[in-house]
């Protein structure tokens, strides 16, 4: 059988190249709006970590603002390895509960009455969908107030391989007004924050959303990021078909119905990388015939 790193191969990341551009046009976005200063949500993981590394070293370590916004489930080790990378660029930490305010949205609306578990049963894994996309727009609702009151723009912490795969929260976690990782996947984020020196214990842990207890994005996608980021590459970088993509697959043992997920998750989350559709029934409709650069008047 056929090793799919082999079959599928990925590019080397030119690492020095990729960290200085990502600095300095993330400077620049940033910057042209007459905005000095950003705010940042940490969880704990990999993203949100090179996020902070690179708005550190873009804007300096002054200019950033880090946001640890806990729910009363969450790991003491996302604290620890939040609190482990604001160490590194010199960055202040503020940290908000949000169990007050989700409690009483969970509440409202009728989600406090089982655990969310391990999402087994039917109604258990909505409510926990449910709870999630809560926590991810609560969090994004505090990033947005904090920047009025530290006056910075959010910079946003969601890689190239969950936005295509559509695995994040719509006005949550994937709301941003400047998103310096947004082009690199999986395996690109982990090679320059490696080169970026973000702590090793942050970049080795397996990555997670911290939802529940022993939660993993790998378990609840049921594929591993080596994998879709293989796939993804070359269907959107080098524009393999589908059925070349799957007899690549095939060769190397994987089954069909794992690139078939991969394929159907991108497709079906669209909607979730577009601005929202505005029905036309005027001669110039907002970002159709009136199209102008976000900086337009700046």
């Amino acid at each position: 059988m056929a090793d799919i790193k082999t079959i599928l191969p990925l590019p080397p990341a030119n690492c020095e190249v990729a960290a200085e551009i990502l600095r300095k046009a993330f400077k620049i976005e940033v910057e042209k709006t007459g905005i000095t200063k950003v705010v940042l949500g940490l969880s704990g993981g990999i993203d949100s970590a090179l996020t902070l590394f690179i708005a550190a070293s873009a804007l300096g370590s002054e200019n950033v603002t880090a946001l640890y916004m806990p729910y009363k489930l969450s790991s003491s080790i996302s604290r620890r390895h939040s609190l482990l990378a604001a160490r590194a660029c010199g960055v202040e930490v503020v940290e908000k509960d949000l169990t007050p305010m989700a409690d009483a949205c969970f509440e409202e609306m009728k989600l406090t009455e089982s655990d969310p578990g391990n999402g087994s049963a039917p109604g258990e894994a909505q409510a926990r969908l449910r709870k999630g996309n809560i926590l991810a727009r609560l969090r994004m609702t505090v990033l947005y107030d904090q920047s009025v009151h530290y006056r910075g723009l959010v910079a946003g912490t969601s890689n190239k391989s969950e936005i295509l795969l559509g695995y994040s929260t719509l006005w949550g976690d994937m709301a941003s007004a400047v998103n310096p990782i947004g082009d690199l996947y999986k395996f690109q984020v982990r090679a320059i924050s490696r080169h970026l020196n973000v702590p090793a214990e942050i970049i080795d842990k397996p990555p997670s959303a911290d939802l529940w207890e022993g939660q993993t994005d790998e378990g609840e996608l049921n594929l591993t990021y080596d994998l879709i980021d293989r796939i993804l590459y070359h269907w959107i970088d080098l524009g393999w078909s589908k059925e070349r993509i799957e007899e690549a697959a095939k060769k190397s043992g994987v089954e069909k119905e794992k690139v078939d997920s991969i394929f159907r998750r991108v497709m079906t989350s669209q909607y979730k990388r577009k601005m929202p559709l505005i029905i036309k029934v005027s001669e110039k409709t907002i970002d159709r015939e009136f199209r102008y650069p976000r900086d337009w008047g700046m």
